[in-house]
Parts: structure tokens; sequence; C-alpha cells
């Protein structure tokens, strides 16, 4: 008689929110979007940047619901991201904003992904290529980063003339639309001068049906200091609510709602004696006799380490500080204010507990960068967790 063949280990669905995890709140993107639909001209659509994972939000997540709102284009850093998405379900326009090696050409055809030509050399790897492809002419109007030069109208004609590809869009990029000076308005307006004289040539030359576009999130914003329409506005961090860096004014002005929460689980709580030192190194000690909660997240979830001994959670709507040095999977918080707490508990390093609220760019403010560093460092072992879906009105 025959033994029983082992079943094998059974499948199990972790807790979402077991460890350290993110929350999208979905109605907050629709109302974001539906403000920035009532910032451009009629004609213009949203392409919203979903690059970086959608800023760390889940590209998945975030452009499934944008597809559902009636979203038809969209942009990336790089053709896999674009694969993702199609791959996801996502259907329409989808542009690759940076590089694509030659060999990856033939994604670019297969999951009908649309390139960009980064310059007249790069137009001529496209050419060699052979195969029909849809691309958009990046135009360099003064960032010096990627496209063909702005006056170099000779050469961006040419680029006509490769029959393999077929030219549907024409952009560039503002470098300094987020500044508030005289200085860095006057550099936006010149970009667009520029930008301009480019598209004019393109269409005394008998060059038509292609797009333009030109502004990101801080283009939309100060919008009204453009001079003319285009056909699409890539919208970026600020559709997710966020700015780059604090900005009341921004916030109070335009209403966008934060779409992303970043919290974790309290792990253990325990006392120290004042004197007693915690963490690597033993970097911070108590100065009294201090709470100390581990929380389950760390650098490997995107927390940065520059926020050792600086940063902060909230804890049942109180603000505590981060204590120690932050660690790969942990850290250390400072709840003696927070008599309360206990283990298993939410700590919310962005986002909002019992009123309270923490914004990306706080984070970002205390460990010296911008917010879409934040974001976009997030990792991938954070579970995305969805909520508030559906039709809303503002």
């Amino acid at each position: 008689m025959g033994s029983a063949r082992s079943a094998g280990p059974r499948e199990y669905r972790l807790y979402e929110k077991g460890r350290a995890w993110i929350e999208l709140n979905l109605e907050h993107l629709g109302h974001n979007v539906r403000r920035f639909q009532k910032l451009l001209p009629e004609g213009c659509a949203l392409m919203p940047a979903v690059k970086a994972n959608a800023y760390g939000h889940g590209a998945a997540p975030v452009a499934k619901e944008l597809q559902r709102l009636g979203i038809t284009d969209y942009c990336v850093a790089s053709a896999e991201e674009g694969i993702q998405l199609r791959l996801a379900g996502i259907s329409g326009q989808i542009l690759v904003l940076g590089y694509t090696h030659p060999r990856d050409f033939d994604a670019l055809s297969e999951y009908r992904l649309t390139q960009t030509v980064l310059d007249a050399a790069y137009a001529e790897e496209l050419r060699a290529y052979g195969k029909n492809l849809s691309v958009h002419v990046g135009i360099d109007t003064g960032m010096h980063r990627l496209g063909e030069a702005w006056d170099h109208l000779s050469g961006i004609r040419k680029l006509w003339e490769i029959n393999n590809l077929r030219i549907t869009g024409v952009y560039s990029h503002l470098c300094t639309s987020d500044g508030e000076g005289e200085e860095d308005q006057a550099y936006m307006r010149l970009q667009e001068t520029r930008f301009q004289q480019v598209v004019r040539f393109l269409r005394a030359e008998g060059k038509r049906g292609f797009s333009t576009h030109l502004q990101g999130s801080y283009g939309i914003l100060n919008g009204t200091r453009l001079l003319n329409t285009y056909d699409y506005a890539r919208a970026g961090i600020a559709l997710y609510g966020v700015f780059s860096g604090s900005s009341a004014r921004l916030e109070r002005i335009y209403g966008l709602k934060p779409v992303l929460s970043l919290k974790a689980r309290i792990t253990c709580i325990r006392t120290l004696e004042e004197g007693e030192g915690a963490g690597y190194g033993l970097s911070w000690h108590a100065d009294a006799r201090r709470r100390i909660a581990a929380a389950a997240i760390g650098y490997a979830d995107g927390f940065p380490r520059t926020l050792s001994n600086k940063g902060h959670a909230l804890v049942r709507g109180r603000k505590v500080p981060v204590v120690g040095r932050v660690c790969m999977d942990q850290l250390l918080l400072d709840v003696t204010d927070v008599p309360e707490a206990v283990p298993g508990e939410e700590a919310v390093f962005i986002g909002e507990s019992e009123g309270l609220v923490l914004r990306a760019e706080e984070m970002a403010e205390e460990a010296g960068t911008i917010s879409n560093e934040i974001l976009s460092g997030l990792g991938e072992r954070l579970v995305r967790v969805c909520r508030g879906t559906g039709p809303h009105t503002d």
C-alpha cells in the first residue's frame, strides 16, 4: 500500500497591514485630477507622469484609477515602466521620456510604446532599427539634458525624413517653472518662446499631425504666465497632492489632497533609564527615563537613513521623534509622551492621525531633499492598499 503524497505548503495571503505599508486614497486622486482639469485650457489634456512607480504610489493601481477616470495618455521614464502598465491593462498612449537601448526597440513596437527622440544621433539609431515606431521629438530649449537643440531647425526638420518614424508629438521641459522669482519666471518664458519658434517653423514647413506639450506640475500651476495652449500637460508630483518642497501658498490656492499615507506597526516598547543608549552605535542616549518603541520600517523600505535622530512620526495623534540610527528594517521612536501606546498599533510617517498631519514635504525638508525623492524611493516591499475608489464630486 503506497503512502499518501504530501500536499506541500498551502498558499497564504499575508495581512496587508501587518508590518509597513502605503495607503492610497483614490478619492483624493480623483479630486486632484478634476482640479488640474479645471486649470487647463480647453483642448489641453492631462498626460500624467506615472514614472518611478507613480512617484512611489504604485504605478498599476494609480494608472488603473486614472484610466477609470477617463485619462488616456501617460508618460513614463523607461520602456520597462511602460510595459508594466500594459501588463496591468492600461491602454492609450504611453510615452517613454527617457533612453531605450536599441536591443529593446522590439519591445517599443510590441507593447505600442511611444519613444522620445532624444537627439539627432539617437534618431539615427532609431533609423537603423528599420521598423516603424511611434515617437515624440524632444526639444532642448535650455535645460540642456535631453532633446535636439531648439535652434538646430534644419536638423529637427530632417527627422521627418526618417521613414520608419511616425512623429506624433513635439515637446520640451521647463526647468525653472517652480521658481517664484522674476529671473526664474523670465527663463520659463524664454523656454516657451524657443519652443514656439520650433513649432511655428515645423508648421511653416508643412509638418502636421503632431501634438505639443511643455508643462509639468509647476508649469501647470504657473500656467497663467505662459502665452500658448498645448495639447497635453504632464502633471507629475502635484497630481498626487504633494509639492517638491513646502509651499503653504500653493496648498492654499489649489487645495490639492495628498494621495499617499505611509504607516508601520509598533512592535516592541521598552523603558530606558537616564544615560542608557539605543540603536546601532548607541548614537542616542536617554536624557531622562524614556519610553522607546520599535517600528517595523527602515531604509530598505525607503525611509531615509538621514532621518536618524531627527525624523518624526505620529502615534495616537501626537508627534514623536525618531531616535537612534534608522536601521534597514526598523527604527526607534520616543513615545514617552504617548503613555497609552502599545505594541501592534500604527505609527504614521506620512499622513493623518487623529487630526494631526505629517506631510511628505516635511519629511523631505528634515532629510535635506525634495518630496519627489522621498516618495519615489519608497520600497517595493511596502504593500499598497487602496481605498476610496469610485465616482465622487467636489
